[in-house]
């Protein structure tokens, strides 16, 4: 079968559509840098977006630790690695307090229940006391041999407590700035720890993959919590129940373990992590737990039944977590740089918060619950409104 005829009029389109150059039609040459040229898959969609209301770029290193003053919905602390903290105010950007006096990175921070006074930790090893109002230094608090991983306040007045690289827990009256007691049996260093919501209890957790329960006023270690059914690696993160009578822990290990602070004895295991988990907080007002990882995930955990009740997928490692107070919601702070929140019920995904270009280090909610305040490892804090979400 013959194909079809094509007609000359076809043929005369094709010829008229032929163009063809010699040398001496090139008017110049021009030299081009393949370098200066877009890579194909690149996707620049998001990168110049900034969700944040306020942006703290005081500090010329990463930001290690962020915390807001439990009574001033303004007032925030910022800590991180060019030796140095910071006082500053939400929506105030020509304000701010230069906290000095440490002499190497700082790397936690901690407002007293009150609000009257700040704590700052460094690698330094030192715990200094600052007037939160003024931001002026009351003292220092001296002890620990190697540098401080955590610090918190009595829930009930200036009592300190401090975990150290040096495998100690040191306590302090700050307004006196004198040394109360020293807790020492972890075999690595201290990772966390924290007084009981009670005030009548202090429970640390350690890199030697154990957790102690101490009384504060004797010293006595009333409980040390080890070895089959618990973690077999060091522990990362804690947090106590309400009623002071559970500290849930996370560990490198990737699984997450109850404890009953009065019996010492392992009362469940949570196991969904597939790599270490990095945070965990209980909800404020449901018997809800939420832990995130490194493999990428939040999970929220329903307690009485010590079941998954969601899995929050995100694009990279969790490193900080937060309930947004009493809500269903609960907050998110990635390696990616982005701060997420989701609905707890749901497990869906229902903001998230750019600005950031590095890693997210620390969350922090505002006594108003009207703010999120993120640190990051590009070396900015970034403030975002949550108001719609309480």
């Amino acid at each position: 079968m013959n194909g079809p005829n094509r007609s000359l009029h076809d043929e005369e389109e094709d010829d008229q559509g032929e163009v063809f150059l010699d040398d001496s039609d090139i008017i110049d040459e021009v030299a081009v840098d393949e370098e200066d040229l877009p890579d194909a898959d690149d996707d620049d969609d998001d990168d110049d977006t900034d969700d944040s209301m306020h942006i703290f770029t005081g500090h010329t290193g990463e930001l290690y630790t962020v915390s807001c003053s439990p009574t001033d919905p303004l007032l925030v602390a910022t800590g991180g690695g060019d030796d140095k903290g910071f006082l500053w105010k939400i929506g105030l950007g020509d304000w701010a307090s230069e906290l000095k006096g440490h002499k190497d990175s700082v790397s936690c921070l901690s407002f007293s229940s009150d609000g009257q006074l700040l704590a700052s930790g460094g690698f330094d090893g030192l715990v200094q006391i600052w007037d939160a109002s003024s931001g002026n230094h009351k003292c220092v608090l001296e002890g620990p041999d190697e540098g401080i991983e955590w610090v918190r306040w009595h829930p009930k007045g200036h009592l300190v407590l401090a975990g150290s690289e040096d495998k100690s827990v040191w306590m302090w009256n700050a307004d006196k700035g004198a040394y109360l007691n020293s807790f020492t049996g972890h075999e690595a260093s201290v990772t966390c720890g924290d007084f009981t919501p009670d005030g009548k209890t202090i429970c640390t957790g350690s890199d030697d993959a154990s957790l102690r329960i101490w009384n504060p006023k004797s010293g006595e270690n009333i409980h040390v919590v080890r070895g089959h059914p618990y973690h077999t690696d060091g522990l990362t993160c804690l947090a106590l129940s309400s009623d002071s009578t559970l500290a849930i822990t996370g560990s490198k290990d990737n699984s997450v373990h109850i404890v009953n602070i009065t019996s010492g004895r392992v009362v469940s295991s949570l196991a969904s992590h597939s790599d270490s988990v990095e945070c965990v907080e209980l909800a404020p007002s449901s018997p809800w737990a939420a832990t995130g990882g490194l493999d990428q995930k939040l999970i929220i955990w329903d307690l009485q039944h010590s079941l998954p009740r969601a899995t929050c997928e995100h694009q990279d490692g969790v490193t900080c977590v937060a309930w947004l107070a009493a809500s269903r919601y609960v907050a998110t702070g990635c390696v990616d740089g982005k701060v997420r929140l989701w609905d707890s019920l749901s497990g869906d995904c229902i903001r998230t918060f750019s600005g950031h270009a590095d890693a997210i280090q620390s969350l922090s909610l505002s006594a108003n619950q009207d703010y999120l305040v993120s640190g990051s490892s590009d070396g900015t804090a970034r403030v975002f409104e949550i108001a719609e979400f309480k």
